[in-house]
Order: C-alpha cells, then structure tokens, then sequence
C-alpha cells in the first residue's frame, strides 16, 4: 500500500527534485550565453568585470547579474584551468549564491562550484571568504581557484596561521579571502581586543561559503574558540580553600561516583559559610548570593578533588607536579592539565606549587560566529542527515545536487559478527583478496588508536606495503588519499583524513608531477616526463577499472551516519565503479549502546558458528535507527549549548559594539560625564537615600568613598550638620566639584591629550572587567545545573543572574572609569600617548574528532621571548642571541636585508 505521500512523490518529484528542477530555466540561459561569451577576446573576457560592477553601481541587483557573471566565470575557468563547470555544477552554485548548502558526492568539483558565486558576489567589493577546514586547503584552493580569479581583474589573499596584522589586513581586503575557521574566529576575538580601528584587520562579515560545512558547523560546534591569557597568582586562596574542606564530615556532602558530581549538604554549606565568613572571602548573607558565584566554584572544585579524584588511580605526583592518568589507557598525560581551576585545587590538595590559571580573554563559538555573516552557504558531499540541525541554528537549507554521472558504486549490506576478533579476521581475509586482484581498499576507522591497531595487524599477517593515515599532517596526508586509488593499494585512514581530496582511481596527476618533477625546469625534457607520468597513470586507471574500482571497507560504524557515508562517498566518483562494506561485531561500541546482549543470546540460539557473520537488510535499518537517536541526542546538546552561548553572546556583541563606538570616538568628554553623574548619583542614594534624615545617612562611608573613588577632599560630615540639608543638595555639590575638578584636569592637558587618556583608560578598564566576567559567567555556568535539583530551569536561572552580572559590570565600569580618570596626571606627553600592550594571548580550540588542542603549544602573538633594548651596533649578525627585542618591521640584523618578521622573526 503506498501512502498519500509517497503518491505525492512520485506524482510531483521530493521537495528536492522540485528546488533542483527550479534552476533549470537558468542553467539553459547560461548555456544559451555560451556561444556568445566564447567569442570574446581575452581581454573582452577581463572587461566583463568591470562592466558588471558599473551595473551594480547604477543599481542593478546581483541576482539580475547571476547568468552573465556565471557564463563568464565558466568561460574563464575553462581557459585558465583547462575545466568547464558541468550543468549539476552550476545548480551548485546558484544553492550557494542564494544562502544554501549544496550537497554534492565527493569528486563533483565542489573547489570549481564555489568559483561562481564567489566570482558574482565578489563584484560588489564588500569581501567573500572561503572558509577551508586546514591551512593547507587554504593555500592549495586558493592559488589553484585564484588564477580564475586573477584572469577576470578580481584579487584574492591567503589566511593561514602565522601571518602578521599587516599581512592579514591586506587578505582581508581582498575581494575574495580564503581562510581556514579557526584563523577567522581568532582574528576576529583579537580584532575586538584592539585599541585603534585601523589596527582592526577584517571587515564586516558579508558573505561566507564554508566548505565541509558539516565537519565545520556541526562537528566543531560543540568546542568554543579561547584565547585565554595568564591570571594573576592565586595560590594563597587555593590552599585557604583546601584547608575548608579537610574537617567537613560524610554528611556535610553527597557524591554521586558515575556521574563524577559531588555537592554540599544544608550543613556543610552552613559550615562553608561560617568558616568563609570567618576568613573576609564571603559577600552578602550566603554562599549562593551572586557575588559568591567564584567562591562557589572554587569550593565545589575543592570538595571534587579531595572526594572524587585519587591518588595513583586518577593522577600521580611527580616532581612537584600532578600528572593526569588517562582513564581509559593508564597511561600518564604529562602536560595536560584538567581546566576551570580543578587542576589547582588538586595541587592544593597534594601540596605541590600551584601553577598559575589562565583566564579567558575572549571566546566564541563557530556557531555564533558564522551567524554574524549577512549570507551564509556551505558545501560537502553529506549534509542532508543533519539538514534539521542546519535549518534551526543557521537557516541553511540542504540541496542535493544531483551528480554529472550515476553512482555505479555497489553498497553492500553490513557483516555481523559476534566478536572483535572473528571481524578482523574477515576484515584481513577482504583486504588480502581485494588486494590479490589489484583492487585499491581504503580501510575506514573510527580513531587513530584503531587504525595503528589495525596496521599492527597488518604487519603480523605479512602485509608490507600498506599506508596509514590519522589526519595529521594535511601535506602529506593529502598526497597519500590522492594516490589510494592506484591498483593493490592499500591505505587505513580515519574517517576524517583527507577531506578535501579526491581519490582518483590510477592516481592524481597533478600531485605526482609536482612531487617527481618539483626541481626540474620547463623545457622538453620535463614534457616528456608529464607525458610519462600521464601515460602511467591512464594504464594504471585501467587496472583499477577492471579490479571494480575502489573497495572502501569499513571497520566500525560511526555514531552519525554522515560520517560513515562521507566514507562511502570516497568510491564511485565521476561515474567510477567501486564497492563498499561494513564489517561490525556485537562487541562495537554503537553495537553494546543498540542492545547486543539480546542480539547474541538470539544469533546463538539461531546456531550462529564462529566466523560466521549474519548479513541482512534489517541489521542495517536497526543500525540506522540507532544512529539516528545517536544523533538526536547530540544534536540536543549542541542545541542545549548554544543556548547558554547566547546569553554570553547578547553580551559580547553589546560589549564589542561600545568599544567600537569608543575607538571611532574623537571626543569622549560627554561619556566620561555621564559615567560621573552615574557614579555621585549611586553614592548620594546608597549613603544619604532621598526621604531619610541626615542623622540617619551613613555619612562616615560618603566621606571614605568620596576619597577613595572620586580622589577628592571634601567637608561631607559638615554638610550633614547643616539644617534643612537634603540628598539632592549633597549631590549637586558632589557633582559641582567632581566637574570642576575634571574641568581643571582637562585644561591642564589640553583637549588632544585628555581626549586619548580618556580613550585609553575606557577602553582598558571595559577589557579588564569583560574578562573578569568571562571568568564570572564560566563559574556560574559550572554550577547552575544544581538548580535543577530545586525545580528551577538553570538556563532561566543562567539567563537572570548573567544579566545581574553584566548591570553589576557596567556598574564597576563607570565607577573605575570615574576613579582612575579623577587620578591621572600628565608626567609627560610622551608616556601620554603611548599606546596599551595586548596581555600575552594564547588560542585554544578543541578539535571534536580528536580531542587535542588544534593551537595547542602556538602563542597567538608570537611574544618575544628575549625583551631586552639592544644597540643596533652592539648586534652579532651570526649570533641572535645578541639581537636582545627587535620589532617586526625593523631590518634583519643577520644582514640579509629582509624585515625581521620575513627573515629569522617568521620562526618567532
């Protein structure tokens, strides 16, 4: 029986085939422009640029531009690559240009795809970014794309890790940038950190095309960008801390071993707050008032290290050090520290030296980064599995493109087996038989560990010549997925390794002569070797064909489908045969999480035997059902912190935003008398509240504030004796000499002067307190959970008491502004306009596939280890250790008449 809408579909086509069908009538006018555009000269081809951007100018819409620009852009991109954009390829880029993403199988062309877009919204001159997920997709796509580029008048820069501000300001202003996501997140926290506008190095966020935009929007969404700096020395607080919870008793908490928690009971918080109270560290009337939010982080730290975390089980000490243990391996993990402050409340707890914390200075999430772009759009091979996800977080529609030629690639059904062990044997037993008849196997693997598992395997079942991959080095590992396709090769890679690089059956032409002819000059000599190579290649193509192409042969299933089938993907592009299969065990990870227990007692009954693997199409849909909660799951928490993100997020663009307003700010007089009458105005009500007598005002803390805030020396206590004197007469006195005593300051600079100090001190008071709420909000947002055990939601919870936090900061800003501005004094004008260092910067993100920090040892201002001012004359040009600080744009004292930073200061 068909259902209604199954009927619908195949009366009318998928909601799919409909959009696809749509941008029909445009793909046949811009073939119908072909004959046209192919008769242009060269320099006719260029000067299409130009009239286009004169049509924007007088006002003629981009989308009223899209079939000429396109028909051009193929135009070029035939003469100059020697590649013509096919029909599908073109609907791929119309999904782009209109804020899509376009799901295209791997070996579609994706890189050529995006060059029509990014070619029609470079014209308005407002910057496209291509966002690439390493360094090396960067460079390769953008100096292979750029010469389409070039050829048609447009510019396009690079940003890859280790670049300068000049260097990067420069690629920014591009019309076309490509970079990879996690220099764009950084640049644009580091950007907001900046003290003058035109040290800023990005422009507004116009257009965006994010290439593997599942692994970049949906992988890598649950880890926020971090650049984080040292705090100050705080282990006194730590060891007062740890001696609070040495004489608690079992009833003061309750720990709950599974989930790894551990919380106060009503009598320990009441013993916590007499001891805290007892030693200055505790605000208002309880631990859980607002202000306490850091208190309360730190004792929960404490109260984890000393109840949940074991010596020699959890961690060891060595050389004055924790060492973690790796849970699942045992193994020791020097270097790695647990964060948030729980590392130092276990060095507290073993009395060993407390390192420093570092704070976080700015962060951000790819998910709330992406969404500033006025038009986003995105590409990859698999998308449509979490086409919800993209829907509800960035308003993305998913679009399959079909593919230029059918998929011949054979999907087999899943191997069951009952162990590990019978499953690698019949993995072995594949590869060895593939390999037999010339067929290239690509072996897929869930982790590193698995794959060097699988290799050592290899190795002891007598196979040599086999490659291993773990998507480390994106160079080489490129080069060895391109060449997977030669016949009898046999390479194991992590699922994710290579993405971004076909696997052409025969081998990549391409790599192979940049790799075997990289030194040898132009000429016929190297002619003839291309040729070679070429010809090489086509014979080798042959034979891969006739051993069915390439075998992609999968160990585990992943969590998400979408990882298994970009897999899949790598077989069977452009119309190629291939095959590809699942081998599974009951003892696999999303096997147990499916309820094997059942599954063996049932396969046994059945008489399944040893070595036996059960093969059914209901194994994979059970599979697929599973994957699919798997999946639900985890979209739920990346949803659930995006959420606690935005909170942050409302914040940071109303933080960012004032300091831009700030730095654009000439005259900042205005300002800086506001936050004066703010900050007299919450004194005079705090000290003396209107409809109170004078008797009753706490004259005695005016008197001490007004010393202390506003720097000046005034007879409050007199003023309170006079009769009839009211709260709005002890302000207005305030405020008359706060003024006056401004007014003096301003004209003792003079307006130029006094306009930068004032500049300055906002601009690094606002810096100083947004990152002591940072701090603030990550304390809270660790132990706002616990609100739900009292029946409140913690993100309302989040919501309220973040709010609370940042009025409190706004608060504390006017007043160290008012304070630190009633104090300044002029030693010289010199010193006065010097500009505010940066704090030292380090960038943290956490890669969700392999758990390591993708900027892990990298400074993220290249700080100089050596600051000591050495005479240029006293400098040994062969030994840098004389050199002492040299800045960036100074000549190279080595004497190669370089810039340092392009000479021995690259390496810095």
């Amino acid at each position: 029986m068909v259902s209604f809408g199954g009927l619908a579909r195949k009366l009318f086509g998928s909601s799919n085939e409909r959009r696809v069908k749509g941008f029909k009538p445009r793909v046949d006018a811009i073939n119908a422009l072909e004959p046209e555009i192919s008769a242009l000269t060269d320099e006719q081809l260029k000067g299409k640029t130009a009239e286009f951007r004169a049509q924007l100018a007088n006002g003629t819409k981009l989308d009223d531009l899209l079939v000429p620009a396109f028909a051009v852009a193929r135009e070029a991109a035939k003469r100059v690559l020697g590649m013509r954009p096919f029909d599908v390829q073109l609907i791929g880029g119309m999904v782009l240009h209109g804020g899509g993403i376009s799901e295209m199988r791997t070996g579609e062309g994706k890189t050529l795809v995006a060059t029509l877009p990014v070619y029609l919204n470079a014209l308005e001159g407002k910057g496209v970014h291509v966002v690439t997920v390493n360094d090396y997709l960067a460079s390769r796509d953008a100096h292979w794309m750029g010469q389409i580029y070039n050829f048609l008048g447009l510019s396009y820069g690079i940003i890859v890790h280790g670049l300068d501000d000049e260097e990067r300001a420069k690629a920014y202003n591009a019309d076309i940038t490509y970079a990879t996501n996690n220099e764009l997140g950084f640049d644009y926290l580091r950007d907001n950190m900046k003290y003058e506008r035109v040290q800023m190095v990005q422009r507004p966020h116009n257009y965006a095309i994010v290439d593997e935009v599942d692994s970049i929007l949906v992988d890598e969404a649950r880890t926020p960008l971090i650049i984080s700096g040292p705090l100050d020395d705080r282990s006194d607080f730590y060891n007062l801390i740890d001696t609070f919870i040495l004489p608690l008793q079992p009833e003061d908490y309750e720990i709950d071993e599974k989930q790894k928690t551990a919380i106060f009971t009503e009598d320990g918080t009441e013993k916590l707050e007499n001891l805290l109270r007892d030693a200055g560290h505790l605000k208002g009337d309880g631990l859980y008032d607002i202000e306490n939010v850091a208190v309360v982080h730190h004792v929960n730290n404490a109260l984890r290290a000393h109840k949940l975390f074991q010596k020699d089980k959890d961690y060891i000490v060595r050389n004055d050090e924790i060492v973690i243990i790796d849970e699942f391996t045992g193994r020791m993990m020097p270097g790695r520290r647990f964060s948030e402050g729980l590392h130092q409340a276990l060095e507290a707890k073993e009395h060993v030296t407390i390192q420093p914390e570092n704070q976080t200075l700015a962060s951000i999430t790819f998910q709330n980064y992406f969404r500033m772009y006025k038009k986003l759009a995105g590409m990859t091979g698999t998308a449509s599995t979490e086409a919800e996800e993209f829907g509800n977080i960035y308003g993305l529609e998913v679009t399959e493109i079909p593919t230029n030629n059918p998929v011949k690639r054979l999907d087999e059904d899943d191997e069951v087996y009952r162990t590990v062990e019978e499953k690698y044997k019949a993995i072995v037993r594949d590869i060895r038989e593939a390999a037999a008849k010339g067929q290239p196997v690509l072996v897929g693997t869930t982790s590193i560990e698995k794959s060097e598992q699988l290799a050592d395997r290899l190795r002891k079942e007598g196979f040599k010549d086999f490659q291993v991959l773990n998507a480390r080095y994106h160079e080489q590992e490129a080069y060895i997925v391109a060449q997977a396709g030669v016949p009898g090769a046999i390479t194991i890679a992590t699922n994710m390794a290579g993405r971004g690089t076909d696997i052409q059956l025969g081998g990549n032409l391409e790599m192979r002569i940049a790799r075997e002819l990289d030194d040898m000059p132009a000429g016929e000599e190297r002619k003839a070797k291309e040729d070679a190579i070429r010809a090489d290649i086509a014979v080798l193509k042959e034979k891969a064909l006739a051993a069915g192409g390439l075998y992609v042969l999968a160990t585990e299933r992943h969590e998400s489908r979408r990882i298994d089938n970009q897999l899949r993907g790598r077989s069977g592009r452009q119309g190629d045969p291939g095959r590809s299969k699942f081998f599974l065990s009951l003892q696999d990870d999303l096997m147990r999480i499916f309820g094997s227990e059942r599954m063996d007692g049932m396969l046994q009954r059945l008489g399944l035997k040893e070595d036996e693997a059960i093969v059914h199409p209901w194994i994979n849909k059970a599979l697929e059902k599973a994957q699919k909660k798997v999946e639900a799951r985890n979209f739920d928490i990346r949803k659930n912190l995006l959420k606690y993100d935005d909170v942050m997020n409302d914040q940071r663009k109303v933080i960012f935003e004032q300091r831009l307003e700030i730095m654009d700010g000439t005259d900042l007089s205005q300002t800086t008398k506001e936050m004066r009458e703010d900050v007299v105005e919450d004194l005079t009500n705090r000290h003396t509240p209107e409809g109170a007598y004078a008797e009753q005002w706490n004259i005695k803390q005016l008197d001490e504030d007004v010393r202390n805030i506003l720097n000046l020396d005034l007879p409050v206590t007199d003023w309170a004796l006079e009769d009839g004197i009211t709260s709005d007469d002890v302000r207005e006195r305030l405020f008359d000499a706060v003024e006056k005593a401004a007014a003096d300051r301003a004209e003792r600079f003079g307006p130029e002067i006094m306009a930068y100090v004032e500049k300055s001190i906002i601009l690094q008071s606002l810096d100083a307190l947004w990152r002591e709420h940072l701090v603030n909000l990550d304390h809270l947002r660790s132990v706002v959970g616990f609100r739900g055990y009292a029946q409140r939601d913690p993100l309302n919870e989040y919501k309220t008491e973040g709010f609370e936090l940042f009025q409190t900061m706004l608060v504390n800003l006017r007043q160290n502004v008012t304070s630190q501005l009633m104090r300044v004094e002029l030693v010289r004008d010199a010193a006065a306009t010097q500009e505010p260092e940066l704090p030292p910067m380090e960038g943290h993100h956490i890669d969700g596939t392999t758990g390591e920090d993708d900027f892990g040892e990298g400074s993220m201002l290249a700080v100089q280890e050596d600051l000591r001012i050495v005479d240029p004359a006293d400098r040994d040009p062969n030994n840098p250790q004389s050199w002492g600080k040299i800045g960036r744009n100074e000549a190279c004292p080595c004497g190669s008449g370089k810039k340092y930073k392009h000479c021995h200061g690259s390496f810095a």
